[in-house]
């Protein structure tokens, strides 16, 4: 199994893990972006430690490589001197650190090898989380003006807990208005009826009767008086009628004084019997 793949599957792992407690996708998405970059990081820091490993196997191959010329040299300098017993232990010699070097050469081989590969797989990782930093904020972006849009309809449509109070609220204001205003009707269909004037006077109908009677004949008495000094003005055109003019002024008074008598003792009358 490749690095990528471990790699996918612990973001799965933890992404799931996430999506089961957080409530935020915005906030799972820069966990899950996070998570790729800290990979993308572990691949570099790999390559990093791979590529030191190979230069110091590449240090190691020189350095073999110079020991196999000196002992090529030593096992010339031994043919020189005729030692041929020396000669056959540098080369010997040679040979070993021959050995190493094909070794440390195949070494090294697989090193590059691994190198490119988690070059190659550094640099599909790259492009990976590009792809998805650009979902992430397109996926974010979309969220949020889904979380707007439902927010703005809860408030149109006052699905929300604060719309309902508020609904409510106007609910109560209107029924207690329309309890007003039909007081209000009530209260101008009495007054123009006149029974509000009922409920609040201290006066019975009887007592508005008498009253008004009263008032009639205060009226009535004030006609004669008028009447009366008209008369009087006629009567100073002539000597003749001046005592008769008199004498039925006195007794229409008199007749107006028993008159309004008689209507007091009536008006007491009825108020005993009220």
């Amino acid at each position: 199994m490749g690095i990528l793949s471990r790699t996918s599957q612990i973001i799965r792992s933890k992404v799931n893990s996430l999506l089961n407690r957080a409530e935020d996708p915005g906030q799972q998405l820069d966990y899950s972006y996070e998570q790729l970059q800290d990979q993308l990081q572990s691949v570099k820091q790999g390559i990093a430690d791979l590529t030191t490993q190979k230069k110091r196997l590449e240090i190691q191959k020189r350095r073999l490589e110079e020991n196999v010329e000196r002992h090529n040299e030593q096992a010339r300098e031994a043919v020189e001197q005729d030692r041929d017993d020396l000669a056959r232990k540098a080369l010997e010699k040679k040979k070993q650190k021959m050995r190493q070097i094909d070794d440390l050469e195949r070494q090294i081989a697989d090193l590059e090898t691994k190198q490119d590969n988690l070059i190659s797989q550094k640099d599909e990782l790259k492009r990976q989380i590009e792809e998805f930093r650009t979902k992430k904020e397109t996926m974010k972006a979309r969220y949020e003006a889904a979380e707007a849009s439902a927010k703005v309809n809860e408030a149109m449509t006052g699905a929300g807990e604060e719309m309902d109070d508020v609904s409510r609220t106007i609910e109560r204001a209107k029924e207690q208005t329309e309890d007003m205003e039909a007081r209000a009707a009530a209260l101008d269909e009495l007054r123009e009826s006149g029974a509000l004037e009922n409920n609040i006077s201290d006066k019975s109908e009887l007592d508005r009767e008498l009253d008004q009677l009263a008032t009639d004949g205060a009226v009535d008495r004030e006609l004669e008086t008028l009447k009366s000094e008209m008369g009087e003005a006629d009567a100073e055109a002539g000597t003749d009628t001046e005592g008769e003019a008199s004498e039925t002024a006195e007794t229409d008074a008199e007749s107006t004084d028993v008159s309004e008598a008689e209507i007091e003792s009536e008006l007491e009358d009825l108020k005993e019997e009220n």
